[in-house]
């Protein structure tokens, strides 16, 4: 065999071979250890970021190990971003959830789980309920929503027997050999007597009325 100008016999062919081989494998190594070497260097950045930013917001106990830092240096749990004790943040984000929705929700808990769906925080369905409680806002809102406050006021008691009723329909029943669709249900207050009349869906008041006085 032939290696540059140089005719090589047997033995020294299969030295020339073993070297190449010896050097191909360092190589590789060498590509290894490089790769190596750059995944560890991509933890330990990882792992003094996540610290860097535990110390500079670790104003309270959360749980370590379960948060973790985003490339915006921010810290997330489960996906969820992790709010700082931080001046008036967590207040901020509060108000305008609340602000987005306060007309249909008054309840802690709704915005509690509202909230917990994009963020995450310690005591965070305690903080929102206390922050419920200060809030001008809501206060007006439910305030809208309640009666007055009076004193207790004793029902008046019927004195004869259907003088007093309450009614309900039950509707979109299956209909009956006569067409009937709706039960018309009325209940004495007096003595709880119970009056169960068939009657169409479209059926004017004066019919019912009849059909009252009738039974």
């Amino acid at each position: 065999a032939e290696v540059g100008e140089v005719q090589l016999t047997g033995p020294e062919i299969v030295q020339e071979t073993t070297e190449k081989v010896i050097q191909i494998k360092h190589r590789i190594q060498a590509v290894r250890d490089q790769k190596k070497s750059y995944t560890d260097l991509k933890r330990t950045e990882a792992r003094e970021l996540k610290e860097q930013i535990c110390r500079r917001y670790d104003q309270e106990g959360y749980t370590k190990g379960k948060v973790e830092p985003r490339a915006d240096e921010t810290l997330c749990l489960n996906d969820r971003s992790w709010l700082p004790c931080y001046d008036d943040l967590r207040i901020v984000i509060m108000q305008e959830s609340y602000k987005s929705k306060y007309s249909i929700r008054l309840d802690s808990d709704e915005m509690y789980q509202d909230m917990k769906k994009l963020y995450w925080w310690p005591n965070m369905k305690a903080d929102i309920a206390t922050y419920l409680r200060k809030c001008l806002t809501c206060s007006k809102v439910k305030a809208e929503h309640q009666r007055p406050l009076s004193l207790l006021v004793q029902p008046k008691i019927p004195q004869w027997k259907w003088d007093n009723i309450t009614m309900d329909f039950v509707m979109k029943l299956p209909k009956s050999s006569q067409g009937y669709e709706t039960i018309w249900v009325i209940v004495d207050r007096l003595t709880k007597s119970r009056l169960f009349l068939p009657m169409r869906e479209t059926d004017p008041t004066k019919k019912l009325a009849r059909m009252y006085l009738k039974k």
